[in-house]
């Protein structure tokens, strides 16, 4: 069973936890996601498509992350979670935290915090290893093919994070 530590809205730890997507969190209750957004020397961002058998966003491009655990650090977190995803070990990459936003769902009991990040380095298309259970495929697309899918509206967290784009 994976457990998330409990932040307060000042995003610090409260020290206590949750279990992974145990979605009955008291008001002023927070958990902390990461997002790593990975882009070659050539200038394109690596995106992944996210399985048909998805509960939300099936079908939907989006870049690699998810929840921080119990313990773990906000750049432990988007590491692993890029290597569990995507096969690319970002330890030697440019880049880092570039910022954070916070998601108030009350009615879902859901609040957390997206840490956002950035990472340029030198990867191609055969250095790509996609989890299968997770992705429908992969891309290394440009600015505007992203553009585009965000205004299809099949682009996950697109205007949450477009400002780490470009």
């Amino acid at each position: 069973m994976e457990y998330w530590d409990i932040y307060d809205v000042n995003k610090q730890p409260t020290g206590r936890t949750m279990k992974r997507n145990d979605w009955n969190m008291k008001p002023g209750d927070y958990h902390l996601t990461v997002l790593g957004v990975l882009q070659n020397r050539e200038g394109k961002y690596l995106i992944t498509k996210r399985v048909m058998t998805k509960a939300w966003a099936a079908g939907w491009w989006e870049v690699s992350g998810g929840g921080v655990q119990a313990g773990e650090s906000s750049i432990e977190a988007v590491r692993r979670e890029v290597i569990e995803e995507t096969g690319i070990d970002i330890s030697d990459f440019d880049g880092g935290l570039q910022f954070t936003y916070r998601r108030d769902n009350p009615d879902e009991k859901d609040n957390y915090f997206v840490d956002v990040y950035k990472f340029t380095g030198d990867f191609e298309e055969k250095d790509v290893r996609p989890q299968e259970a997770e992705t429908d495929g992969f891309k290394l697309a440009t600015l505007d093919e992203i553009k585009e899918y965000a205004e299809q509206g099949i682009f996950l967290h697109y205007d949450s994070i477009k400002k780490v784009f470009g």
